[in-house]
Order: C-alpha cells, then sequence, then structure tokens
C-alpha cells in the first residue's frame, strides 16, 4: 500500500492525464479524419479539374507528357482511364490495386458521375472526374498519399512528449504542494508529546493556508488551556497543602506538647475548621467538574424567581444576622424557567459573597426588574470593592483578589467560576461593577421565560 501522499499525487496525476491522452487522441484523430480528409477532397477535386483543362488543351503529341509530369508529383497517384477503362500512358497497375478501384467505379466515371472515396475503412481518399475528348469520354482518378505521412506516430510522439514532460514538472509542484502538509504532520508530531508553542508559517490564502492557520490558533488555544491546567493543578495543590499542614502541625502540637485544655480545645477548633475547608473544597471541585460535563442535561421548570431569592436570604439569616447587615430584597412577582437546583447554587454563592465582603453593619441589595427578553437580578455590597484590572480574572478558578483576605475568611476561589458555569448553561450572562471603597454591584442577565 502507497502511505506517501507524494506518490499518491504523482500517481493520480499521471494516470489522470494517461486517460485523458486516449481520448484526445482518438478526437484529434477523428478530427482529422473527418475534417482535414474534406478540405483534401476538395483541394483534390480542384486540382483534378486544372490537370484535365491542361489535358485537354494541350495536342495529342504532348499530353502523355503532361500527364508524367503530373504524376512525377510527389505523394499524389494520378490515373487516367479511356472509354474502355483501359489504362492510358504508362499508368502503375498496381495503383488500381492500392486504391482498390473497381471496374463498376470506373464506369461509373465514364459514364459522367463525380465519384469519392473518404472515411471508409483502410481505404485510401479517392476522387474520380469524368472529362470528354471529342465526344469520347475519360476517367481522371486522383489519391494523395497520406499513407506515407506518418501523422498518427508523430500525434502520439506529441502527446508522449506532452505526458512525459507535464510528469516531470508536476513532480516540482508536487513537491511545493505536498511540503506545508509535511510541516503539519512534524509539528503535529510535536504537539503530541506537549510542545505547544509550535507555529507554521504557511501564507498562503488556500485551503492549506487556512489549515495551518486553524492548527496555529489551535496550538494557541492548547498552550493556554496547558498553561490553565498546570495553574489549576498548582493551586488545587496549594489549597490541600495549607490546611493539611496546618492539621499535621496542630494535631502533633496535642500528641507530643503538654498544653491546658482551653489550648487543646482551640487547636482541635482549628483543626475542625481546616477539615471543613479541605470538605468545601472538595464539594466545590466536583461541582465544578460536574457543571463542567459536556454532555449535562438542565432539568429546567418554570418557577418564581422572586422566592427563590427570598429563601436564600432567610437560609442565610445566621450569617447576615451575625454581621448586623441591612439586606434589602426588591422583587416583584417573576417568573423564570431554570434548572432550580443550579440556580439555587448560583444565588447562594453570589449573596453569600455579598454577605462575606460587607462590613458589620453593612447594607446588601437585590433587585429584580425584567423586559420583553430578559430578566436581571443585580446584587450590591458595600464591601471594599474590586480593582478594575482584577475584574476580567475573578471568574477564574482559585483567583483570589486579595489572598490574605480571603484566607481569612474561608474563600477558595472556586464560587464565581461556578456561577459563571451555570449562567453559560442557562444562555445567561453577568456583570460587575465595582469601585474601590464604594461595594460591588454583581448583575446577572437570564433569557425570559417563553409565553
Amino acid at each position: 500500500m502507497i502511505k506517501s501522499l507524494y506518490v499518491r499525487v504523482i500517481l493520480a496525476f499521471v494516470i489522470v492525464l494517461f486517460l485523458s491522452l486516449i481520448p484526445a487522441f482518438y478526437m484529434v484523430t477523428w478530427f482529422y479524419a473527418e475534417k482535414v480528409q474534406n478540405v483534401v477532397l476538395e483541394n483534390l477535386i480542384e486540382g483534378g479539374k486544372k490537370i484535365i483543362d491542361s489535358y485537354v488543351a494541350s495536342p495529342p503529341e504532348v499530353q502523355a507528357t503532361l500527364l508524367d509530369g503530373v504524376t512525377a508529383l510527389p505523394n499524389y497517384s494520378i490515373l487516367l482511364f479511356d472509354q474502355n477503362s483501359k489504362l492510358l500512358h504508362n499508368g502503375d497497375p498496381s495503383e488500381i490495386q492500392r486504391l482498390r478501384l473497381t471496374k463498376d467505379e470506373i464506369q461509373l466515371v465514364l459514364q459522367g458521375n463525380m465519384y469519392q472515396v473518404i472515411g471508409e475503412h483502410k481505404r485510401p481518399l479517392v476522387a474520380g472526374l469524368p472529362f470528354q475528348i471529342d465526344g469520347k469520354p475519360y476517367a481522371l482518378f486522383l489519391s494523395p498519399e497520406i499513407d506515407s505521412i506518418p501523422f498518427a506516430s508523430i500525434l502520439r510522439t506529441a502527446l508522449l512528449l506532452v505526458l512525459l514532460f507535464g510528469s516531470l514538472f508536476f513532480l516540482v509542484a508536487a513537491r511545493f504542494l505536498v511540503r506545508p502538509i509535511q510541516m503539519l504532520t512534524k509539528a503535529t508530531r510535536k504537539m503530541a508529546k506537549g510542545e505547544f508553542d509550535i507555529r507554521l508559517n504557511i501564507r498562503s490564502k488556500d485551503e492549506i493556508g487556512q489549515l495551518a492557520n486553524s492548527f496555529n490558533r489551535m496550538a494557541y488555544e492548547l498552550g493556554n488551556l496547558e498553561a490553565v491546567r498546570r495553574r489549576f493543578v498548582s493551586d488545587v495543590s496549594h489549597e490541600i497543602q495549607s490546611p493539611l499542614t496546618s492539621i499535621k502541625g496542630f494535631t502533633q502540637a496535642i500528641r507530643y506538647k503538654k498544653m491546658d485544655e482551653h489550648v487543646r480545645q482551640d487547636m482541635l477548633a482549628i483543626i475542625e475548621e481546616e477539615t471543613d475547608r479541605l470538605s468545601r473544597l472538595g464539594t466545590d471541585l466536583l461541582q465544578l467538574s460536574s457543571l463542567e460535563y459536556e454532555h449535562l442535561v438542565l432539568n429546567k421548570s418554570v418557577y418564581r424567581l422572586d422566592e427563590q431569592l427570598r429563601h436564600v436570604i432567610v437560609a442565610s439569616e445566621p450569617q447576615w444576622s451575625r454581621k448586623n447587615l441591612n439586606v434589602v430584597l426588591e422583587a416583584g412577582e417573576v417568573n423564570v424557567q431554570a434548572d432550580k437546583d443550579k440556580l439555587n447554587q448560583l444565588w447562594i454563592n453570589l449573596f453569600g459573597n455579598a454577605v462575606k465582603f460587607s462590613p458589620t453593619g453593612g447594607n446588601v441589595q437585590i433587585i429584580v426588574d425584567q423586559n420583553d427578553q430578559e430578566i436581571r437580578v443585580s446584587i450590591t455590597d458595600s464591601g471594599p470593592g474590586i480593582p478594575q484590572e482584577e475584574i476580567e480574572h475573578i471568574f477564574k478558578p482559585f483567583y483570589k483578589v486579595d489572598q490574605s483576605r480571603d484566607k481569612a475568611m474561608g474563600g477558595n476561589g472556586i464560587g464565581l467560576s461556578i456561577v459563571k458555569r451555570i449562567l453559560d448553561l442557562h444562555n445567561g450572562e453577568i456583570q460587575v461593577s465595582s469601585r474601590i471603597g464604594e461595594g460591588t454591584v454583581m448583575t446577572v442577565a437570564l433569557p425570559k421565560t417563553p409565553k
């Protein structure tokens, strides 16, 4: 089996060219037989009439000399017959056999009829012209010796030369055509080994160039994805290692050091807190992983969005009442078509962040409005705000605006990633507006429930 694309292209070209030359040869031959022979026959008849005129006008004593001079012309056969079908002026009898003339055909011309032979299988071109001298009939037959012209051989040679030179030129051209594909093959092999910084310098505008551009974009995206994966693994390792280090340290302290019951209880509380932190991290990672599942099917239903938000606020009362926050919900009756459980997780995350980052005695406001196209839910806190340059990164897994602040508040940087994925599944959007020292507004837009 031929595996090289270059060899396949060459063989395909040679086969196609050869198959094209075969009908081309027959078409040219047909054109010659049908068209060229007609022209030759017309010229033959015209020349025969001039020979007859000269022969009739010549004195009897020079007619033989005239006819001998005419028959001396190369590549032509000329035969003259009298009224008795006798060959005159020492004509070559073998020519009668070559031209396949029969007595009936000679008599036909002697009777005053013009005779033509063209296009018959393996029979030369023949023109028979009648004329009279002193009332006596004569028949002049003319035929070109086209058989002596190797037309078919010349044609075959020309076509073979076309095949040869065409193949040679295509060998060179095919090398340039296949070279970009060979470059793509080498690049994909390198990419399979983890090299994503490969770029193909193919500037053509054809399909190969488009494929190369797509490959470069794929390599760029895979490189970014690999960087995200490594950062994700590093962040997960860090998030896991930090509480594990604390748990191990306090466990060893409790085991090997003498301490009073109060200190021991404090250390056990820290161990419990770090264990809860690990548990939350595992739960969030599992949830994010399930949301990233390609074939995830949402369990959508139509329900009251305003009632869901009130339930989230009531369920979170221990958190916001502990900080003495002023929580306000402004929402009329609003129906939404969505996955209720997943959207509930979204509101818990957003409202939980607003409560977490608002200072004691601060304000958290939730406003719901709608139009014909969408439902908008704005959650405003009175926290420290987010720097503008950080806003575009906050939905990345494990990204934290202030590492020390988030650690003190127990965050792991996954909550907003979950929010973003849930919104993507619902064809929704989220906008963030924030100023340092003035709080943050998270605005969620969901498609309107179809009527």
